[in-house]
């Protein structure tokens, strides 16, 4: 039985909910495939990357990936007050959209509107939340060819 090595392009389905048990991302849906990546590289977010170091085809775990090795600890700076004229036509809560300022451009997402302004958020959406993965490792190719 093989373990999967760091650089083993593996194969995985997988679900992930946040700490209230609610299900964001799954695989395990009538037309879902596989995740494929790269075991212990950057393709995805490091807590999945290296969830699957050691495991072998057919095992699964349940996995709690903090902040730091998802999507980051969420940064009060990346936050910004913009009066409601400054908005896309139409837009709404939890819609992303391209920001410009200084001559920069931006991806945001709007957190909320109110009467007179908007809260805009370039952190990501899951950016300061704990996540829990359910991973199943559903096959591995070794990165010297071996299956």
């Amino acid at each position: 039985m093989n373990l999967v090595s760091s650089g083993d392009r593996v194969l995985v389905h997988y679900t992930a909910r946040l700490a209230d048990g609610s299900v964001i991302l799954s695989t395990h849906g009538e037309r879902e495939q596989p995740l494929e990546f790269t075991a212990g590289g950057a393709d995805v977010i490091r807590g999945l990357s290296e969830a699957v170091l050691g495991m072998h085809a057919g095992q699964s775990k349940l996995v709690q990936v903090t902040p730091e090795q998802g999507f980051g600890v969420r940064d009060p700076e990346l936050e910004r007050r913009v009066p409601l004229g400054e908005l896309p036509p139409g837009i709404r809560v939890g819609e992303r959209f391209e920001a410009s300022a200084h001559g920069l451009s931006l991806p945001v997402w709007v957190r909320e509107i109110g009467a007179s302004g908007a809260l805009l958020d370039a952190n990501h959406p899951l950016a300061g939340q704990n996540l829990f993965l359910e991973v199943e490792l559903v096959s591995a190719l070794s990165s010297q060819g071996q299956h």
